[in-house]
């Protein structure tokens, strides 16, 4: 019977590994020692494995490894990038929650270009260690695939937020004259417009992206060459900047190495632009329940905006339509802003010269920044562009509040404007009744004063 694994060795002993799995022992170690949670994001495997082709060309550049052997892990390299995600992820099958380094995911990206390298000249026998992961080491590659895994997932974030302010910015001009009350702590206020609602929301997603940006640009700092601790010990002088120089072609970034020390114990960078992006799930969720609420209804609630009918809301009750856009939004909110607790605690535990909770920080940080691109699009075309405004009622709430008594305030005073609301409220009146019952003012002085569209200063933008 033929076998269906095969042995290999480490510095442990012998390890029996599936035959055809292009990992080797380290790996198939840690795939038993570590055997639940998700699985490493994809996006730090590509980052890892392009830090090895990088490395490889300035190690053959430095002298430090033969061309040849160089050049096959350049090709193993390109190979595996040229895979899709599914077929790339077969040979990478550890979990986040491992060693807190990321040693055996460093590892299972060594073994495999080592493999493949070796399938293409089997007589070159790339080695693991010695030639993949040579002038590096687990503490300062791990952590710079982080940054740089970091940086891409952020860069597709951006134009799935961009394109909702877009439709925001939209509406907003489209409903820019049409009025509506204004709310405060949950009761009548002035009137505004919608247009103005809407460009409140925009505003604050347009903030958001700049936090994002600002934030995010410190990840192009990365601590390659650290090696161990920061010293650089067994990497060549001039590895480093060598190694971002040819990192930045990769990706066309301009990445620099600063203090290693600090690239190697803290992740202040991904933890600041996390809260950034945890602060962007708070603004959406305000904005979500804004929408879900005006849309409430529709006969028993604010029924201000009717939103698309996507699907059937209900099993029991016919024609019921919910908000489940900004349901799904509203609860990666929450996910969000308790992944942003676990990376400020993770980040927090960097023991002297190495922060040992790097897996659960980054595969944490790709988990929000995912929710987010695979949300905002449906949210953006399913959700905002459907908002249909339901003018009538927009307008019987107005001509029904008792707030529109402040425009008499610079007339007749605040204390005689206050009395005129309680009155009709008292007598069930509408304001214009209750002005004219109150002997302070004309019918003719309260449609003069009382405007609603001129009370919202509305300049169009």
């Amino acid at each position: 019977m033929t076998k269906d694994y095969r042995i290999e060795s480490d510095t442990l002993g012998e390890v029996k590994v599936p035959k055809d799995a292009l990992w080797g022992a380290q790996t198939e170690r840690s795939r038993h020692n570590f055997p639940t949670g998700p699985l490493m994001p994809v996006w730090v495997i590509k980052a890892l494995i392009n830090v090895k082709l990088a490395a490889a060309k300035v190690n053959a550049a430095e002298g430090e490894l033969n061309q040849h052997r160089a050049d096959l892990i350049e090709q193993a390299a390109e190979k595996l990038l040229n895979l899709s995600d599914a077929d790339l992820m077969k040979d990478f099958p550890l979990h986040v929650y491992q060693t807190g380094s990321g040693t055996q995911t460093n590892m299972n990206v060594n073994e495999v270009l080592a493999h493949v390298a070796n399938q293409i000249d089997p007589e070159a026998k790339i080695l693991p260690n010695d030639d993949v992961n040579h002038s590096q080491s687990s503490n300062d590659t791990f952590p710079t695939a982080m940054n740089i895994a970091g940086l891409k997932a952020v860069q597709q974030l951006l134009p799935e937020l961009e394109r909702l302010i877009e439709v925001f910015d939209q509406l907003s001009q489209k409903y820019w004259d049409v009025v509506k009350i204004g709310r405060t702590h949950l009761q009548d206020a002035t009137p505004l417009t919608f247009g103005q609602e809407i460009s409140g929301w925009s505003s604050t997603l347009k903030h958001d992206v700049s936090f994002i940006k600002m934030n995010a640009n410190g990840l192009l700092d990365l601590p390659i060459g650290g090696t161990a601790v920061g010293t650089g010990l067994n990497a060549e002088i001039g590895f480093d900047q060598a190694m971002v120089t040819e990192l930045g072609q990769i990706y066309g970034e301009k990445f620099k190495v600063e203090n290693k020390f600090y690239g190697l114990a803290a992740h202040t960078a991904l933890t600041n632009t996390h809260g950034a992006i945890s602060t962007l799930a708070t603004d959406l969720m305000k904005i979500s329940n804004d929408i879900r609420f005006l849309a409430s209804g529709p006969r028993a609630g604010y029924g201000e905006i009717s939103i698309p009918a996507n699907e059937p809301g209900s099993s029991i009750m016919p024609g019921k339509v919910n908000p489940t856009q900004t349901e799904a939004m509203t609860m990666a909110a929450t996910r969000i802003m308790g992944n942003n607790t676990t990376i400020e605690v993770a980040n927090s535990q960097g023991n002297f010269e190495m922060n040992v909770y790097k897996p659960v920080i980054i595969a944490t940080f790709i988990e929000s920044v995912e929710l987010l691109i695979g949300l905002l699009p449906n949210y953006t075309d399913k959700l905002v562009a459907g908002i249909q405004v339901n003018e009538q009622e927009m307008k019987k709430l107005v001509d029904e509040s008792l707030m529109t008594v402040t425009a008499l305030s610079p007339h007749i005073g605040y204390h005689n404007a206050a009395s005129i609301a309680q009155l009709a409220m008292k007598e069930g009146l509408n304001l214009r009744e209750a002005a004219a019952q109150s002997g302070f003012l004309s019918a003719t002085d309260f449609d003069k004063w009382v405007d609603p569209l001129k009370m919202t200063n509305n300049q169009r933008k």
